[in-house]
């Protein structure tokens, strides 16, 4: 592929290329309008429930078990409860915003399925306000990212095509994780904005790749008998085994989160 002996024909079949990214981008805007996201309760509010328990006991079947009987309890707002272990040192129970009796009614729960005394348990009440703040703050740093981006990419290759190529994959591959949270139903929460902003760090590290060698190739075009197209083309396939390589590096450290957290 490097060489050019072997090729993939990305610019000849653009047209395929395109279908294929429209389709998957329709699907993605289509579970984000159909079902939406699933906000956490540091965007939306809620009341969270510590239940601070002995080493021994603090295991994921308890947190299995909590999540059932809070669930169980035919509140409205309880009924999807986000329940995780805290360390070695105690649950964390989670819900939409609860009234007064039916957060008694939670707590009553939580205490007869934990076997915890009322000293062991603390309620805390979640606003919106930080969340929004943070969504806020987030469009306004991403506003200014994409700016100087176009600015920078407009500077270094003196091209306005590429600099609109570069936001148009960088929208694409944001749609396509928002629409994977949307379809999935994996809860937003603020880790979430960090990893869409990482996501952008990589889409735009990989198109400036690609277009560098783009220039590259085409510098001396005049000297060589080979098209626009074909050095184009010769370029994505160079770049493309560059890609695999650094994508597979970059995926060792998250296979090997994912099976400890599994």
């Amino acid at each position: 592929l490097y060489a050019g002996k072997r090729s993939i024909d990305f610019v000849g079949r653009w047209k395929l290329w395109l279908l294929l990214a429209g389709v998957i981008v329709a699907v993605a805007v289509g579970g984000l309008v159909t079902k939406g996201l699933d906000y956490g309760i540091e965007f939306v509010g809620g009341a969270e429930y510590r239940v601070s328990l002995p080493s021994d006991q603090v295991t994921q079947s308890l947190a299995d078990d909590l999540r059932e009987a809070v669930a169980g309890t035919g509140i409205e707002n309880a009924q999807s409860p986000v329940v995780s272990t805290s360390g070695s040192e105690a649950v964390l129970i989670q819900t939409q915003p609860l009234s007064g009796e039916e957060s008694k009614k939670v707590v009553e729960t939580i205490l007869k399925t934990s076997g915890a005394s009322k000293d062991q348990l603390s309620q805390t009440e979640l606003g919106a306000s930080w969340g929004k703040e943070v969504a806020k703050r987030s469009l306004i740093g991403l506003g200014v990212f994409l700016v100087l981006v176009v600015l920078f990419i407009w500077a270094y290759f003196q091209q306005w095509k590429m600099s609109a190529a570069a936001m148009i994959a960088l929208v694409h591959d944001v749609l396509i994780t928002i629409g994977v949270y949307a379809l999935s139903g994996f809860e937003v929460t603020p880790a979430t904005v960090t990893g869409v902003l990482t996501i952008l760090g990589f889409s735009l590290y990989d198109t400036v790749v690609v277009f560098d060698k783009v220039k590259e190739n085409t510098k001396n075009l005049s000297k060589t008998r080979m098209t626009y197209a074909e050095a184009a083309n010769l370029a994505v396939n160079q770049t493309l085994v560059r890609s695999i390589n650094t994508s597979l590096v970059a995926l060792l450290p998250v296979a090997a989160l994912l099976y400890v957290g599994i």
